[in-house]
């Protein structure tokens, strides 16, 4: 398989994070969101800059989820991260969310999602192939997302709305009479 040395799947992460740092202050330069607009955004936890209070820590340590609807305040987006604060169990708490932590982005309103890959330390160019593939977390600042094998439910971004995604197993090289957006894999249409 040839090497793509430009990393577009890197390019295309750092693009829609780009996109969610710009809706994102929009909505803190407004002082809130247009219209029924609301954010779904889950992140991991465990990423180095992630700023939780022990509690929220404790509570969630591998992945949240918070909603910037109604109750928030004091959004703040820097070029990195975004701060903001918001109210769990009915005590205040400040949280800081690098983009890098993001790994989902959604707003029901008008039914967009956006699922990041999960990102990892880019593996030497010698190392052994198992190696790139583990899940441990990054020990350097430069993260990509790791290497996966294409198929028809791991897509880096996108922006179908939530109805479109299949539901359960299926068999992808069979259409189906249900509507919606039809899942097709890649090797249907190689030469054999």
């Amino acid at each position: 398989m040839p090497v793509d040395h430009i990393r577009y799947d890197i390019l295309v992460q750092e693009a829609l994070r780009g996109m969610v740092r710009d809706v994102l202050a929009e909505a803190a330069k407004n002082k809130g969101m247009p219209g029924e607009h609301h954010f779904f955004i889950t992140f991991d936890t465990t990423d180095e800059g992630v700023r939780l209070s022990p509690r929220l820590r404790a509570q969630y340590p591998e992945e949240m989820t918070v909603v910037l609807q109604h109750q928030f305040w004091d959004l703040k987006v820097t070029d990195d991260a975004f701060e903001v604060g918001l109210s769990f169990g009915g005590v205040a708490e400040r949280l800081l969310v690098p983009f890098e932590a993001i790994k989902a982005f959604s707003d029901p309103s008008v039914q967009f999602t956006l699922q990041f890959e999960s990102l990892a330390e880019t593996p030497d160019e010698d190392a052994d192939e198992t190696e790139a593939e583990t899940d441990k977390p990054p020990a350097g600042k430069r993260r990509t997302p790791q290497r996966q094998e294409p198929n028809a439910t791991s897509v880096p971004a996108s922006p179908l709305p939530a109805a479109a995604a299949p539901k359960g197993p299926t068999d992808p090289d069979k259409p189906t009479d249900k509507g919606g957006a039809e899942v097709v894999r890649l090797d249907r249409f190689r030469k054999k």
